[in-house]
């Protein structure tokens, strides 16, 4: 081997900007948070052929004194930190005073500033060979602008790896919208070859904030969404976020900020995933825009030179936290509010207790299963219970009225059923989701509320209702173990163990029994008598491993819910019944009063509603 030697500081700062800068977006990414913070109000971009010919970012912020110029460019210089103490809460969204460096190292870079106490402005210049900075005066208002032209010049290796203009620019443009959304109170204006393309101005008031995440994420998205503002512990969440009918295909629409910071975390991934497990449909992602508020002090910014990653010192309350907030949210959202006015006019919403997340994903099951297994085991009458199979009809048109409320309140017992009501005369008495008129080939209810039509799948809508109640029933009666009569024996890793034996207490309140035999083996004594045809050994590894990654883990609650939602999805009314127009009003109050209604349990809509609007233009009434 060669002797060793110190790096150049060009081939040391090249190495570095592998490390931050990926593309032209990576290049505005780190210039763009230096100018937010420099305090400034409004920035513009200016891009040529996606940023690779040109990018220049010019704000209006306090400026760079004319003799810190040359230091900018240094390596490891830096304005926001000067002790480990600050590195401990940091605030600044940049901090390692390696940006500047590694983009002029790959790069023709032109500095300018003026602070505003300085006569005139001065300029830096450096390129990617030499590295010596050049000293100007020069003409600028207060603020600075930073010039960047023709990335990665000089390592033409690392410019084989860039993509076409377009996606160069595609990338570039979404994390401006990125900063856009973090920071409502500055201005973004972006003009690529010439042409304005992104125009967004500051953002006052909530009607102004509602306009930009319209504007950045499409008004679809501001329609369809559920404005949120919780604080408890600490920790404050508030932003909007989208309607499990909402979905996208991929996770495209995801913008999580943490203390102004947008971020990628696999532990905010993993909370937001299982609030939306029961009411999102199988392969789709969820749509927010979220802003978490922590203490700085409690989060660990300095991760990854791009800061896209954070560590939480409590990761187990934040999960729970976001889990419980998100979870309750979208459980409290009932018809009255999908057909009220969109989340740009409605108030944020501030739960109080157990809505605002007291409590984690295991905390809502009480779990229990004596009552369900036995209404399995002997079943009941086709129109009694709710795990019951539904195969002959209730009732046909020639049944009193009575006759029919009084079978259909029964086939949802144990549970009351709303009081079913008559059309009123005023209009101001319509609920939500209306009166029904007529059922259409035994599949759908039709109704007419104040809006204009309502149309129900009656299936899913009935299977939700019947799922929820099922899962109450559950959590009110506790859940009853079944002792193995031979015990099963696992091997783990001395970690596993441990963490199995220090989470004794909870795996016993949800129905299982493990016992410690040694280092690296643990025996499985009682699984949840609901479980007993599942893999148990392969449950308690998978249950151990989300509990090592995240501090917490619901798995054995989805193999309980995926029970309970088969035993609703069997025991909900079938499409070709017939139901009397007091059955189906019945079964439009209970769709308003049940958490979760808008979504069956497979996360399929369970009604929608056309507007008189809608229906004018299917017939251009009015045209």
């Amino acid at each position: 081997m060669s002797r060793i030697h110190l790096l150049s500081p060009r081939l040391a700062n090249q190495i570095a900007a592998g490390e931050v800068v990926e593309r032209p977006a990576s290049v505005a990414k780190e210039l763009l948070e230096n100018s937010l913070d420099s305090g400034a109000r409004r920035i513009d971009v200016e891009v040529e052929q996606g940023g690779i010919k040109l990018l220049k970012v010019r704000d209006d912020g306090s400026g760079i004194a004319a003799d810190d110029l040359p230091l900018a460019l240094a390596r490891h210089a830096t304005s926001k930190i000067r002790e480990l103490e600050d590195l401990e809460a940091v605030l600044s969204m940049g901090f390692r005073g390696e940006a500047l460096a590694s983009i002029s190292s790959v790069s023709r870079l032109t500095l300018t500033s003026r602070t505003a106490d300085a006569d005139q402005a001065w300029q830096v210049e450096t390129e990617g060979r030499d590295m010596e900075p050049r000293v100007q005066p020069a003409a600028h208002p207060v603020g600075t602008s930073v010039e960047v032209r023709d990335l990665f010049f000089n390592t033409p290796a690392r410019r084989k790896f860039l993509r076409a203009e377009k996606t160069e620019f595609d990338h570039l443009q979404e994390v401006i919208k990125r900063l856009a959304l973090a920071r409502f109170d500055v201005g973004f204006h972006l003009r690529h070859n010439g042409k304005t393309v992104l125009s967004l101005h500051e953002a006052g008031d909530e009607i102004s904030r509602a306009r930009r995440v319209a504007s950045v994420c499409g008004p679809a998205f501001l329609e369809q969404a559920l404005p949120i503002e919780i604080e408890r512990g600490g920790l404050r969440l508030w932003g909007w976020v989208g309607l499990p009918t909402f979905s996208r295909s991929q996770a495209d629409l995801q913008y999580f900020y943490v203390n102004g910071r947008m971020v990628r975390d696999k532990l905010v991934a993993h909370a937001v995933r299982q609030a939306y497990r029961d009411v999102l449909f199988n392969g789709r992602h969820p749509t927010f825009v979220l802003f978490l508020e922590i203490d700085p002090a409690t989060v660990d910014v300095n991760v990854h030179p791009t800061k896209h990653e954070v560590r939480f010192r409590d990761s187990r309350m934040v999960h729970d936290f976001l889990y419980g907030t998100l979870h309750r949210a979208l459980a409290d959202v009932r018809p009255e509010d999908q057909v009220a006015a969109p989340a740009a006019v409605s108030p944020m919403m501030r739960p109080t207790g157990l809505a605002a997340g007291e409590f984690g994903p295991q905390g809502e099951m009480g779990l229990a299963a004596s009552v369900l297994e036995t209404s399995v085991a002997s079943p009941q009458p086709a129109w009694r219970g709710a795990g019951a199979g539904y195969q002959q009809p209730v009732s046909n048109p020639g049944v009193p009225a009575a006759e029919a409320q009084a079978a259909y309140r029964e086939y949802f017992a144990p549970l009351p059923t709303a009081q079913i009501q008559s059309m009123p005369q005023e209009q101001g008495d319509i609920p939500p989701l209306g009166y029904a008129v007529a059922q259409l080939k035994g599949v759908y209810i039709l109704a007419e509320n104040a809006q204009g039509m309502v149309v129900v799948d009656m299936h899913a809508a009935h299977e939700r209702i019947t799922y929820e109640r099922l899962k109450q029933a559950m959590a009110s009666e506790g859940l009853r173990g079944q002792p193995l009569l031979v015990p099963e024996s696992i091997a783990l890793s001395q970690r596993e163990a441990d963490c199995a034996e220090e989470h004794g207490e909870w795996f016993q309140r949800l129905g299982f029994e493990l016992q410690r035999l040694g280092e690296e083996t643990v025996a499985i004594r009682q699984i949840p008598a609901l479980l007993k045809q599942a893999e148990a050994t392969q449950l308690v590894r998978d249950v151990l491993a989300d509990l090592l990654e995240y501090g917490t883990s619901d798995r054995i609650q989805a193999h309980l819910n995926e029970l309970l939602a088969t035993m609703a999805c069997h025991g909900a009314v079938r499409a070709n019944r017939r139901l009397t127009i007091p059955e189906m009003n019945a079964l439009l109050r209970d769709m308003e009063q049940t958490e979760r209604s808008g979504q069956c349990n497979h996360g399929r809509p369970t009604w929608t509603q056309l507007s008189m609007d809608q229906l004018d233009k299917l017939f251009m009434r009015g045209q």
